[in-house]
């Protein structure tokens, strides 16, 4: 279920991320899913999507932080 581009990501990120943001949500979720497609790579019992779901938060949390309501820039 890797996606083709943001378009096709959950609409509470596209709602929430800026464009940046959710080009780095893409490419770490298709990454991962990708990376953790066989259950014994995965924690506990998380499914492949929850797994993906989990990295692209994480690379984005890298770049991002979340200040009130919007997702903003760290700064450097």
């Amino acid at each position: 279920m890797p996606y083709e581009s943001v378009a096709d990501l959950p609409e509470s990120v596209q709602d929430n991320l800026p464009a940046h943001g959710q080009d780095i949500y893409k490419e770490a979720f298709n990454s991962a899913w990708e990376q953790y497609e066989r259950p014994e790579e995965r924690r506990g019992r998380a499914s492949r999507e929850e797994t993906a779901h989990k990295v692209a938060w994480a690379a984005v949390k890298k770049v991002y932080r979340k200040q009130g309501k919007r997702w903003v820039r760290k700064d450097s």
